[in-house]
């Protein structure tokens, strides 16, 4: 498997390595010294972004108070809320799609280490109407095949199970399939089933899903969707899903449905990176959604025209200024792998990000102990960048712990804190 464009050197190093990785290689140790390099690496406005610690922190001394002792960075309780479930740590496990590699058996070793990390999973649309939902239970692929992986390593209480749907998988009945299935009961009975409405997604915003099928594959699925034969001379054909038609009446209706219909279920609402994103999530929190996943244009791991992946849709940093302090659970998706742009996420809003791309690239290095080794590293990484900042908890990120190249809003913050002392 291969990842263009995204770190997946250092996301393979830290599936084997995990939380050592999140410092240079210790045999440089006594032989060389460190400190930022001239050329930065930034991709988009949220890596270049700093975080910044400020020197007076009022909320590490309540924690030594509290503690009778200096706090470190072990202090930080990455414990959070996410969409109505509890998870152990401000992560989960984004979709990965009907396509080739999010249908195999990566995806079900995903789903084990996930359960296993006590992280919530979303499972991504269309893979009923393509890979089945097999309730054979000697099945290692379908819907089911990663249910049951996830449960098989869940604790009693952490984490969840997000079932995503859309207009293809509504007319094959997926979430009543799901939410009247024996297999999730447990789910159920523990209040960690939910349920996401997929609007759009980052790698391709106001488009449906495009995977390539095998030929045979395509003729069984050629009433459901829309088929492209663009390969004529090859065994593909592109398969199109819709991307459904909404308006914000349209939204609020689809959310009180799910609410209505399945009332013991958590309501999730997937958004692309719209130029209305800050509407589109207020209206869905004002319906009764408990999350909003914002999927930022740098996102996706799914079968995108090349058009859509340089030119289409907003960056997660802008669809964060936008939606400003979010009245719901914000949920942000887009190249997450390590701390630092982790970290900024969170202290601009989110509740909780994630994996994607990155989840795949790390089964694939070590189907075993690949995701968990990540994000090994990744909880290592929030620590010590959280208590950098003085707090101790991912919800008591602010605004005011990032700094945008060009911005005044330090200098501004500073001459108000000397006005309040004089």
């Amino acid at each position: 498997m291969r990842a263009g464009g995204f770190p997946e050197e250092q996301v393979r190093a830290r599936a084997l390595g995990g939380a050592a990785e999140a410092f240079p290689p210790v045999e440089s140790y006594g032989h060389e010294v460190f400190g930022q390099p001239v050329t930065g690496t930034a991709g988009d406005a949220l890596d270049a972004a700093r975080l910044v610690p400020p020197v007076f922190m009022p909320l590490r001394l309540e924690k030594l108070i509290d503690l009778g002792r200096e706090p470190l960075q072990s202090d930080v309780d990455l414990t959070t809320a996410v969409g109505g479930f509890t998870s152990a740590l401000p992560v989960f496990l984004s979709a990965f799609g009907s396509t080739r590699i999010g249908s195999s058996e990566v995806s079900v070793a995903a789903s084990r280490q996930a359960g296993a990390l006590g992280i919530p999973m979303v499972i991504g649309e269309n893979v009923v109407p393509v890979t089945g939902y097999h309730r054979d239970p000697g099945s290692t692929t379908g819907m089911l095949a990663r249910v049951r992986a996830y449960l098989d390593e869940a604790g009693p209480s952490l984490g969840g199970v997000v079932v995503q749907q859309s207009t293809e998988d509504a007319d094959a009945e997926v979430w009543n399939l799901v939410y009247s299935d024996p297999s999730a009961e447990p789910l159920l009975a523990s209040g960690r089933l939910g349920f996401e409405l997929k609007v759009g997604q980052g790698a391709k915003p106001g488009l449906g899903g495009l995977t390539v099928l095998d030929r045979t594959t395509a003729a069984r699925v050629s009433e459901q969707f829309a088929l492209d034969d663009l390969w004529s001379s090859g065994p593909g054909v592109l398969r199109s899903g819709s991307p459904g038609t909404f308006t914000d009446e349209i939204l609020r209706q689809q959310i009180r449905f799910m609410r209505n219909n399945f009332p013991r279920a958590r309501i999730w609402v997937k958004l692309h990176p719209g130029r209305d994103v800050a509407l589109a999530a207020a209206c869905a929190w004002a319906a009764g959604a408990d999350a909003v996943t914002v999927d930022g244009a740098e996102g996706g791991t799914g079968w995108a025209p090349r058009a859509f992946l340089d030119h289409v849709g907003l960056p997660l940093a802008e669809c964060l200024r936008r939606i400003g302090s979010p009245t719901g659970c914000l949920l942000t998706t887009g190249r997450m792998w390590e701390g630092g742009r982790a970290v900024k996420a969170l202290a601009l809003g989110a509740t909780a990000v994630g994996l994607g791309r990155a989840a795949l690239t790390a089964v694939d290095a070590d189907p075993d102990h690949g995701l968990r080794r990540l994000v090994e590293c990744l909880a290592y990484e929030l620590r010590l960048l959280i208590s950098a900042v003085g707090k101790y908890s991912p919800a008591a990120l602010g605004s005011e712990d990032v700094w945008f190249p060009g911005s005044t809003g330090a200098a501004d913050a500073a001459d108000r804190h000397r006005e309040s002392l004089t």
